[in-house]
C-alpha cells in the first residue's frame, strides 16, 4: 500500500527553495510510491505567500506545476467544510482555519501530514511530521 501525504503550504516552499527534506517527500509522489494531496485552501496559501516574495507571474507559474503534478488538489465539499470548523472550534488558539482544513483533509484521507508548523503536532487523531524552516 502506498503511504498517502497531505501537504501544508509550507512543504511546497521548501520543496521549491530546493530544501532536500520537502523534495524527498515529492520525490516519493513522482516515483508514484506515494500519493500526496493539497486542499485549495492550502493551495491558495502557498500562491499568495509566494507571490509576496517572488511576484504574482511567479506564483502563478508554481501553481501550474503543483496542478499538473501528481499531487491531487482536493476541492472543499460539506464534509471537509464541517470537520475544518468543528476543528477550529476545538483548536482556535491554536490553528488557522487553512490548518483546520489540513487535518480535516488528512483524517479524511488517512494521511500523514507533511507541514512545517509545530503547533499541528499537538492536534489529536493525525500522523504528523514536521519539516524544519
Amino acid at each position: 500500500m502506498k503511504r498517502k501525504y497531505v501537504l501544508d503550504a509550507g512543504v511546497l516552499a521548501l520543496y521549491f527553495a530546493g530544501r532536500e527534506e520537502a523534495k524527498k517527500y515529492i520525490d516519493e509522489v513522482y516515483s508514484g510510491r506515494a500519493e500526496a494531496y493539497i486542499c485549495e485552501v492550502n493551495l491558495a496559501e502557498f500562491i499568495y505567500n509566494y507571490a509576496r516574495v517572488f511576484e504574482w507571474e511567479a506564483a502563478v507559474s508554481r501553481h501550474s506545476l503543483i496542478r499538473n503534478s501528481p499531487i491531487k488538489v482536493v476541492g472543499l465539499d460539506e464534509e471537509l467544510t464541517v470537520e475544518a470548523a468543528r476543528l477550529k472550534l476545538r483548536y482556535y488558539k491554536m490553528l488557522s482555519l487553512a490548518d483546520c482544513y489540513l487535518v480535516a483533509l488528512a483524517r479524511k484521507k488517512k494521511a500523514y501530514i507533511i507541514t512545517t508548523d509545530e503547533d499541528i503536532k499537538n492536534v489529536e487523531g493525525v500522523y504528523v511530521v514536521v519539516l524544519g524552516l
